[in-house]
């Protein structure tokens, strides 16, 4: 790299590392191609990024940030995984993480708290915003109807009062 891309890889993964709701750092020391791009395949699917970075333009993007207290995590073969969503990236890397010992989980931030890797792993375990946003429909929606229901059932009564009144007249 020279040193105009080297700047721009600096601007890009500050631009990340602002606008992200959580970042993950992780080792991937052994994963082939193939594993790299099925993990980053997921992470777009999930809305997030997954991104192999150069530990020294990392440190020089994250100085001054809410996330430099992470700095000390980029040894190695380091890779991040950002996403807007605070726990979009955390449950894809630590599914992966599961299926493939090669990639390592090594702690991450969420806003200014830094996070190691249980905090990550925990982080994972939580329902994503979509899934939180449709149980609150659910419990919204469920009160609605059992509202509309108990507002038919006087309704659906008195017909039937009056019809037990009409056929017993008409007997009569």
């Amino acid at each position: 790299m020279d040193r105009a891309q080297k700047a721009e890889f600096v601007t890009s993964i500050k631009d990340a590392v602002d606008s992200a709701g959580v970042i993950v750092v992780a080792h991937y020391q052994g994963m082939s191609v193939a594993q790299m791009n099925d993990l980053r395949v997921r992470m777009a699917d999930a809305g997030a990024s997954f991104r192999v970075v150069k530990n020294r333009l990392v440190k020089l993007a994250l100085d001054g940030t809410e996330s430099a207290g992470i700095q000390d995590l980029f040894n190695g073969p380091t890779a991040i995984a950002y996403s807007d969503d605070p726990v979009a990236a955390p449950k894809v890397v630590a599914t992966y993480a599961k299926e493939n010992d090669k990639l390592v989980i090594l702690g991450g931030t969420m806003g200014g708290t830094v996070l190691d890797q249980s905090g990550v792993k925990a982080l994972a375990e939580l329902p994503s915003l979509d899934e939180l946003r449709g149980k609150i429909v659910g419990i919204i929606q469920t009160p609605a109807t059992r509202i509309a229901g108990v507002l038919q059932a006087p309704g659906g009564q008195l017909a039937r009062v009056l019809g037990a009144y009409a056929s017993k007249s008409e007997a009569a």
